[in-house]
């Protein structure tokens, strides 16, 4: 098998392998195995003791589920979903700005986020800045709680800590 390197810097995100019979492409970062991939909210396949269940028929698509979005901060962007239904569901793809309640006034305001502080959800979400419900956002009045969920809810709220 060939390594083909003569790939520009704009197209750093595949490496291309040439063989006799075929050439495939392989993206860095898995982003075609994860588009390829159906995320299914089903029961697992494995019993809590380590036993297999017996599967009596595949996946359904009112099981299928969505590759989680982690949006950052940054300019606004929103996607609408279309849901099981019908209903819709405005997704935050980006945020800059938070709705808070400071609990001492008990008075709401729009500030703007700066960067991500901590996050219990994963510690590396805090080097992307991902927005996740209890990522703890520092702001221009302060720390931040975010206590919606801004991927499913379509807006970023958040509590004033002191």
């Amino acid at each position: 098998m060939l390594y083909d390197t003569s790939f520009h810097e704009e197209e750093k995100q595949s490496e291309v392998f040439k063989d006799d019979a075929h050439e495939t492409t392989t993206f860095k970062n898995n982003l075609l195995f994860q588009r390829i991939m159906a995320v299914i909210q089903h029961r697992p396949k494995r019993k809590a003791s380590g036993s297999r269940y017996i599967s009596n028929r595949g996946k359904k698509l009112q099981e299928m589920g969505s590759s989680p979005t982690l949006p950052p901060i940054g300019e606004k962007k929103f996607k609408v979903i279309r849901t099981k239904g019908g209903g819709k569901k405005n997704r935050v793809m980006a945020a800059q700005v938070v709705n808070i309640i400071d609990p001492k006034t008990r008075k709401a305001l729009q500030v703007k986020m700066n960067y991500v502080v901590e996050n219990p959800a994963n510690r590396h979400y805090v080097r992307t800045n991902a927005l996740t419900k209890g990522a703890i956002v520092e702001t221009e009045k302060g720390k931040v709680r975010i206590t919606s969920s801004p991927a499913q809810d379509g807006c970023v709220n958040g509590v004033l800590i002191a």
